[in-house]
């Protein structure tokens, strides 16, 4: 497969290019390596090789970046089947036709050693301009409180909070979406939550308030919520 970016680490040139079905075994063991050095193993929801497949037999894409032949870090978007637990119902949708328009920003793994690079970032810009974006009016994905790294990637890329709630089993997770075809306009009134408040987050997003922001403020993480007009 061609080369679609390529770069460097300091010095150490790395370079992306889409994944097929031969590169499972390298993201399994990716996957494998990137939970065992958490030390929250919460913040991630590893996926199955059956869930890899799909996204690499057609219904979404994985990218991958190398260091010669070793990869470093993958990230995937899929298309995802409509069920009870389509994050578009988060998003307001209700319509088939309009949950069908929803692509989920999937798993982004990064090599413990290759971290501090931006590589993250570097690949949701790279995977995004692979995507037929006049297929979809929104991305959607999931992210653990406190996961400041992930936290810090969706808010960076104009993501923005719409839900918090218990999925996976019972694990917290925020829901972020972004409107591919306008900005949502905001009233003027922010409103500054610690992250581990979760009954007032939850409140504010049902009276219509969305997270658009964090920052860290006096050794905790706080989100800025403000009220959609």
């Amino acid at each position: 497969m061609n080369r679609i970016y390529e770069g460097l680490l300091d010095k150490q040139p790395f370079f992306v290019k889409v994944l097929d079905k031969s590169h499972l075994p390298k993201v399994l063991d990716l996957q494998e390596v990137v939970y065992d050095a958490l030390p929250n193993k919460d913040i991630l929801q590893p996926l199955s090789e059956e869930e890899f497949l799909v996204m690499l037999e057609g219904s979404g894409l994985i990218i991958g970046a190398f260091v010669g032949e070793t990869l470093i870090a993958f990230r995937a978007v899929v298309a995802p089947k409509i069920d009870e637990k389509h994050l578009g119902y988060d998003i307001g949708l209700v319509d088939e036709s309009d949950l069908k328009r929803v692509l989920y920003q999937e798993i982004s793994n990064v090599h413990p050693d290759y971290r501090g690079y931006g590589l993250q970032k570097t690949l949701a810009k790279v995977i995004m301009r692979q995507i037929d974006m006049n297929q979809y009016d929104y991305l959607a994905a999931t992210v653990m409180p406190y996961n400041i790294a992930s936290l810090k990637d969706k808010f960076a890329q104009g993501f923005y909070i719409v839900a918090l709630k218990y999925i996976y089993g019972g694990k917290l997770r925020y829901v972020f979406a972004l409107d591919l075809r306008e900005e949502p306009i905001y009233e003027d009134e922010p409103v500054t939550i610690s992250m581990g408040d979760i009954e007032t987050q939850q409140r504010l997003i049902q009276e219509g308030f969305i997270g658009v922001a964090m920052k860290s403020l006096e050794n905790d993480w706080v989100v800025i919520y403000k009220k959609k007009r």
